[in-house]
């Protein structure tokens, strides 16, 4: 089998487990110019600040900053009635800080935190998705971008290295970190997970540029002893969303 087919299979199998719930997806939407700055961390270190398992690659802990924009949030079902609700957060700028976990055998990601332009979405992310959303000034457009928020700041630029945009090769870190289809949220006491759906990422590899980065140095421990080991830049994916679901506390 090719490279190609096992990674649509892969793909395929994750399309299948979000339809697997009645009424899913809940959003569609594009991300849109995806800049990923992946960081190998101390796996100790960086367990302390998250509460699922992290899930490892070669004994190695990643945390990763994703960058994107998001255009055209929409509801599955509500058409054009729809569109319109949503327009005031449908199209905003993302900074993300996640990591990689595993819960009950399913691979997944985990937001220690992550930043928007849009003030309405942020005030509801939290309650609704146990997202741990804050409001930055965000600037993102191509591969570089700038965001201030009150925890400081961070300036990136990515230059692509090589090549032109493709899927990841099965079973490589760049597979590993990017196609990701579970989100494990906890706000408070409450843990919920999300699924979303999309093609596999077209990619090509990037050298990245960090011009500040007092942000990350302000969020966790992880920081101190973390390296920059890869990026990847992206034109985007369209996207299916899932509902939030609550993860039973009785089960572990």
């Amino acid at each position: 089998m090719s490279a190609t087919a096992i990674a649509f299979d892969t793909n395929e199998l994750a399309r299948r487990r979000l339809l697997s719930i009645r009424k899913e997806p809940l959003f569609y939407a594009n991300w849109d110019d995806a800049v990923f700055i992946h960081y190998e961390a101390e796996p100790q270190i960086l367990q302390r600040s998250v509460p699922y398992d992290l899930d490892l690659f070669g004994g190695g802990a990643f945390v990763s900053l994703v960058a994107f924009t998001m255009r055209g949030m929409r509801p599955r079902i509500g058409g054009r009635i729809g569109r319109m609700i949503f327009k005031p957060i449908a199209t905003h700028h993302f900074l993300n800080i996640r990591t990689y976990v595993r819960h009950r055998g399913e691979p997944g990601i985990y937001f220690m935190r992550e930043w928007l332009s849009n003030r309405v979405s942020v005030l509801l992310g939290p309650s609704t998705f146990g997202l741990p959303y804050r409001f930055g000034q965000i600037t993102h457009s191509g591969w570089r971008g700038h965001v201030r928020a009150k925890e400081g700041a961070l300036s990136y630029c990515a230059n692509l290295a090589n090549g032109p945009f493709e899927i990841c090769e099965p079973g490589s870190l760049a597979e590993f970190l990017l196609e990701r289809y579970t989100a494990f949220t906890q706000f408070g006491k409450t843990k919920r997970f999300f699924r979303i759906w999309h093609e596999p990422w077209r990619q090509a590899c990037a050298k990245i540029d960090i011009i500040e980065n007092d942000l990350l140095r302000a969020n966790g421990d992880w920081f101190t002893h973390a390296q920059i080991v890869s990026a990847n830049c992206s034109p985007g994916v369209k996207v299916w969303m899932g509902w939030p679901h609550k993860i039973d506390h009785r089960i572990a």
